[in-house]
């Protein structure tokens, strides 16, 4: 056999260039295959991450609900007691004066200046300045506020210009209605 002969033929070299596009293709098949192999990999890590995060997060929310609930009874019992209430009231009428003050053009000054002048006298009561009010209502009842109004118009009537025109007394308030209406 002529091995320059073999060499030399068409067959030959076919066959080589077919052998090396066969182990280039097997190559890329094997490497294409550990690939794929390795995507499955990575997919099956995600998505078992992604089930423990959404199992963790699952677990966080059931955990938050049971709070709330809990939160939302205990601020139910908070708000049956007797300071609680006060002070739920408080804020309702906090509120309220927000409202009114925005929408009634006329009650917002004399309502600012009132409570100014409220909290100056509670200002001075907790200075020691004067004595608490509340001290000389329960001690003397209306008859306090009765020489409180007297002292209020003596002052308003040494201010008034000497023009001859004092300004009349302010009446006293009438006593509150304790007998009950009948329903209708």
């Amino acid at each position: 056999m002529d091995w320059n002969a073999i060499l030399k033929s068409p067959f030959t070299w076919g066959l080589a260039l077919g052998c090396l596009f066969f182990v280039l293709s097997a190559w890329g098949h094997f490497k294409t295959k550990h690939e794929f192999r390795r995507y499955r990999k990575h997919l099956s890590d995600k998505l078992d991450l992604d089930a423990a995060q959404l199992e963790s997060l699952k677990r966080e929310k059931d955990s938050l609900l049971k709070e709330n609930e809990n939160l939302r009874l205990r601020i139910g019992m908070l708000a049956e007691k007797p300071d609680a209430k006060i002070v739920r009231d408080l804020e309702i009428l906090a509120r309220a004066e927000k409202r009114m003050v925005l929408r009634a053009p006329g009650f917002a000054p004399a309502w600012e200046a009132a409570k100014t002048e409220a909290a100056d006298e509670v200002a001075h009561e907790e200075m020691g300045k004067s004595l608490p009010k509340r001290f000389f209502n329960r001690l003397f009842g209306n008859a306090s506020l009765k020489l409180l109004d007297s002292a209020q118009t003596e002052a308003a009537a040494d201010s008034a210009p000497a023009t001859g025109h004092t300004p009349a007394p302010t009446p006293p308030a009438p006593p509150a209605e304790t007998t009950p209406k009948p329903a209708a």
